[in-house]
């Protein structure tokens, strides 16, 4: 198994679909893998420390995992079969292992909230990774969370304002061809 790394969830134009990437921590390899909006959502939240006013059913499965005192161990990508990513989560209860299979999505977001370790099967990795050869690219996805140059000494409060107006001025009339 090969240890990754989560880069975070980026949206694949046109069609706006969801992928999460995740990278080898030794290597160039990344793991593209399509997921579900709420479930993006649910990841990019973690990843940004956003609560909600009630838990998520990522939130509750690890306060969940936190007051039976188990511990999710790993999750590993496992399999690759018709285009569907399979997925396993090891969790250690009373001092037994458990591997309990689960869609690589949640996984990756439960994974965020435990600060458990993520991996991939090499055999994974072989059939849907892709080597990033030039290492502009590796910066690039480096910096895949940082905000815009433009945008990092911008208040949070001041952009969320300023789309609010812009939200606020749209007429119907602007939509039409």
């Amino acid at each position: 198994m090969i240890e990754m790394e989560l880069i975070g969830v980026e949206v694949e134009l046109p069609f706006n679909t969801p992928v999460v990437l995740l990278r080898e921590a030794e290597g160039g390899r990344v793991l593209p893998i399509v997921i579900d909006v709420p479930e993006a959502q649910a990841i990019h939240r973690a990843l940004d420390g956003i609560r909600m006013a009630r838990p998520m059913t990522h939130d509750l499965m690890a306060q969940m995992l936190t007051d039976l005192e188990a511990e999710l161990v790993s999750v590993t990508i496992t399999e690759l079969r018709d285009r569907t990513f399979f997925a396993e989560l090891v969790i250690e209860l009373s001092g037994r292992r458990i591997t309990m299979s689960a869609r690589p999505s949640d996984s990756v977001a439960l994974a965020v909230r435990t600060g458990t370790p993520i991996f991939a099967s090499e055999a994974v990795l072989a059939a849907a990774g892709t080597q990033l050869e030039d290492p502009a690219a590796d910066d690039l996805v480096d910096s895949a969370d940082a905000p815009p140059s433009d945008l990092q000494d911008t208040d949070p409060a001041e952009l969320l304002d300023e789309f609010k107006q812009f939200l606020d001025d749209l007429n119907p009339e602007d939509f039409e061809g």
